[in-house]
């Protein structure tokens, strides 16, 4: 898995909760496609996205899971 981009959201995150759409602040879109829930309310948080094949990961900041996501956009 290797690390595709990282970026910021846009406003703000309350983490994951199953079908969770993420605006990073260079616009693109992303969608979890993956079904995980987890609250932790972040202003702005860092995210990091990984590319393993032809599948995509997204990690928010202080929650130690990646998620898989399509991008929307």
């Amino acid at each position: 898995m290797e690390l595709y981009k990282e970026s910021r959201l846009e406003g703000e995150s309350e983490g994951f909760d199953g079908e969770t759409i993420f605006e990073l602040t260079n616009g693109q879109k992303w969608q979890q496609v993956e079904y995980y829930y987890k609250y932790r309310y972040k202003y702005r948080p860092k995210v990091k996205i990984y590319k393993d094949g032809m599948r995509y990961y997204l990690e928010l900041e202080n929650i130690d899971r990646k998620i898989r996501v399509e991008r929307i956009d």
